[in-house]
């Protein structure tokens, strides 16, 4: 780490390298493999993003983030969605209250399971828009709005949404508008061979793993603030907004799979989200200054949810991921005029 940090943003940076690496040790008591996903969850924790997660069911997606739950000190929600779940379900709603004594009567509002810190929202896509609407609202101020009085949310505020790739009947796929709302899409694979005799071993003989606390609220949002103040070169910036705006068809970082595969690219939350991520890689890592190759770490999770193909990239079988990959081995990491 460069000598002229301050010697309290040095310690705070140290602390925290230790405890992630003690936190992903918790986790992993429980979780065998999905390094990726985990790192992934991580990094929109403690830069105050959200989590998309997509991959079919008993992947362990939703054992994930109740293990995370238990690792740190947040009050943790679960909701399942259904088509019949309403705004209310989750937001809350005003009741009536009578007092026993005097038998006046008043409106008290009844939190709803929005009202945690983690919130797991199980299989988003089979909630309506209405209903999707107001958990993405939540997860963009922080905050709910019932009967003209606005209601905060305690922070650090986390989401973490599954969905189902493979039912698609009876399901409300997320518009582009609110998908563009989760820092991250990460991608739940098939575990290997070898992590499933893990998995057997630890969930057919009895074995019960005790998840300790590692963090609480406060370090998480010191950690948020402590992200920002790492710096990121001119040159690496640029690499960044050039790599975001080559998604864009027709522009003029554009490569030639954008220009034919692509019908809309990323807007500005991209080039933030590659920002704050490969911040963090760079304190992972020791380091006060972000390099490319955090840009590049970043890049699939942040970018493949943002992108939308045209037909001829939905008939080829092109997927947003071949596109990004060619994207990233096109575009040079220093411009023609800083080179």
């Amino acid at each position: 780490m460069a000598t002229n940090i301050d010697p309290a943003v040095e310690k705070a940076t140290q602390e925290f390298r230790h405890k992630y690496q003690t936190l992903r040790k918790e986790i992993a008591k429980a979780i065998v493999g999905h390094d990726e996903v985990l790192d992934g969850v991580l990094t929109a924790l403690f830069t105050g993003g959200h989590v998309l997660i997509e991959g079919v069911p008993g992947l362990g997606k939703t054992y994930l983030i109740r293990t995370l739950a238990q690792a740190v000190d947040l009050r943790f929600s679960r909701i399942q969605f259904t088509p019949d779940l309403m705004p209310a379900d989750i937001i809350g709603t005003t009741i009536i209250s009578e007092d026993p004594h005097t038998g006046q009567r008043t409106f008290q509002f009844q939190k709803g399971p929005l009202f945690a810190q983690i919130v797991l929202a199980d299989e988003i896509n089979r909630a309506t828009p209405k209903t999707q609407s107001a958990l993405l609202e939540a997860m963009q101020e922080h905050s709910v709005t019932v009967g003209g009085t606005r209601h905060q949310l305690e922070e650090p505020f986390f989401v973490m949404a599954t969905q189902n790739p493979i039912e698609q009947e009876g399901t409300y796929p997320l518009p582009e508008a609110q998908l563009d709302r989760f820092m991250f899409k990460l991608v739940v694979t098939y575990s290997s061979k070898d992590e499933m005799k893990v998995i057997l071993d630890r969930t057919t003989t009895g074995h019960d793993p005790k998840i300790e606390r590692v963090m609480t609220g406060p370090e998480i949002l010191g950690t948020q603030q402590l992200v920002r103040r790492v710096v990121m070169a001119p040159h690496v910036q640029d690499y960044a907004i050039r790599v975001a705006m080559a998604s864009h068809p027709g522009g003029p970082f554009a490569v030639e799979t954008t220009n034919k595969y692509v019908r809309w690219g990323v807007s500005p939350r991209a080039a933030q989200t590659l920002t704050l991520g490969a911040k963090l890689h760079a304190l992972l890592d020791g380091r006060f200054n972000a390099s490319f190759s955090d840009v590049r770490k970043v890049y699939l999770p942040a970018m493949r949810h943002r992108i939308i193909l045209n037909f001829e990239g939905e008939a080829e079988g092109v997927s947003t991921d071949d596109v990004l990959n060619e994207i990233l081995e096109k575009t040079p990491t220093l411009s023609e005029a800083a080179a």
